[in-house]
């Protein structure tokens, strides 16, 4: 075979000197998309509560002092606070203890003083923070509302007020430490004919 001119030797040696550093770069996106799938898939385990253990809901929510973000009717509320356990989506809390009118809902017309106990509901909890308050007994009810009482700063409770309003039932269908205060408290409304106890 004859020499390789002095041109070709030197195209040979500049493709041999490049592919180090296509191999180099290569290498760099390789690493590039791992990591970002590496960052993906943490992102999914911990929104399925999968990557750490998760909390009960007694840790998180017992104690916790929180915003009321809206007031859906007289015996339920949302709160500001991510529930992870409903895609991070705010936390919707059911009132222990006490039973209000249901409004309108899927074409059915809304109970007598649902309004009412709904709008009292927002003005008792007005701008200011709630503390919630749950049992151990029970954390959530069936549709995954966190069970809890509703407490101002000053320790009023929202199941309270609105029992002595007459615009909740005391609802015993999950005790709680206050049953019979709630109990005397609805007797007392039905007595003196408040809200709709009203004749």
């Amino acid at each position: 075979m004859g020499r390789k001119s002095r041109s070709t030797r030197s195209r040979e040696k500049h493709a041999r000197s490049s592919r180090p550093d296509e191999v180099a770069i290569f290498r760099k996106r390789l690493t590039f998309v791992a990591v970002l799938a590496t960052l993906v898939v943490l992102v999914v385990l911990d929104r399925a509560g999968m990557l750490v253990a998760p909390t009960s809901d007694g840790e998180r929510y017992d104690g916790a002092t929180v915003s009321v973000v809206r007031v859906i009717d007289g015996d339920t509320i949302v709160i500001d606070l991510a529930d992870p356990k409903n895609d991070y989506k705010p936390t919707r809390i059911r009132v222990w203890g006490i039973d209000t009118p249901e409004l309108a809902l899927m074409g059915k017309p809304a109970e007598a003083w649902a309004t009412e106990s709904k709008e009292f509901a927002a003005g008792f909890l007005g701008a200011g923070p709630v503390i919630l308050r749950l049992e151990v007994s029970r954390e959530r009810d069936r549709w995954g509302r966190v069970l809890a009482h509703v407490e101002l700063e000053n320790g009023d409770l929202l199941a309270a007020a609105l029992l002595e309003a007459g615009l909740a039932r005391a609802e015993d269908r999950w005790p709680h430490r206050w049953d019979d205060w709630y109990s005397r408290i609805e007797r007392d409304a039905k007595r003196d004919g408040a809200g709709m106890w009203a004749n």
